[in-house]
């Protein structure tokens, strides 16, 4: 496990970032599900050198490391959200959050309207991702 300090995830709250595109992914989903998606992508957003994209025919919003390269993914669907890491197989996950057991590398925490967006894990969970290949 890659020990992190926690004064590197204060600069990653929701809501910090823009994602240039996010709106035009998100206006045909519910708004619950727009809701749960901005405030994961804001959250995921925030985290210092992490930039965001919209990958239209993906219909998610990729993440990347200048050092560390792609990083996570988010993918909003009808009736969830899923932050994928790439290389989530890797992550210390002491709570079980992740799921993708029968993946080769990647993992994904699924998310439904009324879940609590769980901040810290993920920030976390980011800050590890970034710190395997960064």
């Amino acid at each position: 496990m890659v020990r992190l300090e926690m004064d590197q995830l204060k600069d990653g709250a929701a809501g910090a970032g823009e994602v240039p595109g996010l709106d035009a992914l998100l206006v045909p989903l519910p708004p619950k599900i727009q809701l749960l998606a901005r405030d994961l992508v804001g959250q995921v957003a925030g985290y210092p050198g992490l930039s965001g994209k919209v990958m239209r025919g993906w219909r998610s919003v990729n993440f990347r490391h200048k050092q560390a390269g792609h990083i996570c993914a988010v993918f909003p669907y009808a009736d969830r959200v899923s932050l994928y890491f790439e290389h989530g197989r890797m992550l210390d996950d002491p709570e079980g959050l992740l799921q993708g057991e029968d993946l080769k590398k990647g993992r994904f925490l699924r998310l439904y309207p009324g879940d609590v967006l769980p901040e810290v894990a993920v920030g976390l969970f980011v800050a590890e991702a970034i710190a395997l290949f960064g």
